[in-house]
């Protein structure tokens, strides 16, 4: 038997969509231009050479290049290790958190955002004082004699990879947490009356359960990153070359707009494919989801 909706209530539904719409528009109108037309001149200044003429050469010269790939391979491993660190160190916190009363919860969480209310700039030059070869880390390692000599912890890419984490960590732990607080504390405790393990409750019934924030936090995580330019750039001491800092590179050395608008474009297209991908994974997942409750 289906539910019949009543005309006058869809008609009124309607009506309010549509009038939330309209004040909506003039924001959406300044938001698509201030997108829509940088991208725009970046794809026209990629055809154009020194002579101002129009030419596939740009395209040419950076794709036929190797430090191009160079730094397409430290991007993507940059942001892949970041994700695994943070879903390896978020995951467990986000649940550890979940399951405390909630004044602890909250205090550690301010504890945990403490990060996000710091400019990113000063956070990463605290990162190279902890991290140098004189740094307090390695000053303790040294002086309690579990390392003979300062190990190479910045100017790297386990500097780059440890401020980039740091970073990134609290804007993963939220959706997580989120995911995880909304689950229904009977359902653990029925599966534990049943005689599930901690670590049967957590992979049967949190996890599953938590995935959609899982999910969410990682694509938050891996477009993110994909674009970080000051994190490289300080703590990899020039010997961490993503895309960004390519970029960054070709116009302030060579001056050279057509190639660094052809790596803006090739960095665009990076995300879009990860961005599809993501979508596309997150749509199979509901799929399967569905199937299984129908089952």
């Amino acid at each position: 038997m289906t539910a019949t909706v009543d005309p006058a209530l869809a008609a009124d539904a309607r009506s309010e969509r549509r009038f939330f719409l309209a004040l909506s528009l003039p924001a959406l109108f300044i938001v698509g231009l201030a997108a829509i037309l940088p991208i725009l001149w970046i794809i026209r200044q990629s055809f154009l050479t020194t002579g101002g003429d129009y030419s596939v050469g740009n395209y040419e010269k950076v794709l036929s290049s190797g430090l191009t790939w160079s730094a397409l391979v430290t991007t993507v491993e940059l942001s892949l290790g970041t994700l695994a660190f943070c879903i390896l160190l978020g995951t467990p916190l986000a649940l550890a958190l979940a399951s405390a009363r909630p004044r602890v919860a909250n205090m550690l969480m301010a504890f945990v955002m403490l990060p996000l209310w710091t400019s990113i700039l000063v956070r990463t030059y605290g990162w190279l004082v902890l991290l140098r070869r004189d740094g307090l880390i390695n000053a303790a390692l040294t002086g309690s004699g579990l390392t003979g000599e300062p190990l190479p912890l910045v100017y790297n890419f386990t500097g780059t990879l440890i401020g980039m984490v740091h970073y990134m960590l609290p804007l993963f732990l939220l959706p997580v947490y989120a995911a995880m607080r909304d689950i229904d504390a009977n359902l653990v405790r029925a599966s534990a009356s049943m005689g599930a393990t901690l670590g049967q409750v957590i992979r049967t019934v949190i996890l599953p359960l938590s995935a959609g924030g899982i999910f969410s936090g990682s694509t938050i995580v891996f477009i993110y990153t994909i674009g970080f330019f000051i994190t490289p750039a300080v703590l990899g001491g020039g010997k961490v070359n993503p895309l960004s800092i390519r970029i960054e590179r070709t116009l302030s050395t060579f001056q050279d707009w057509g190639s660094a608008s052809v790596l803006g474009i090739l960095l665009l297209v990076l995300m879009a494919l990860i961005g599809v991908m993501f979508l596309a994974a997150r749509r199979l997942m509901a799929r399967d989801k569905t199937g299984t409750a129908h089952a």
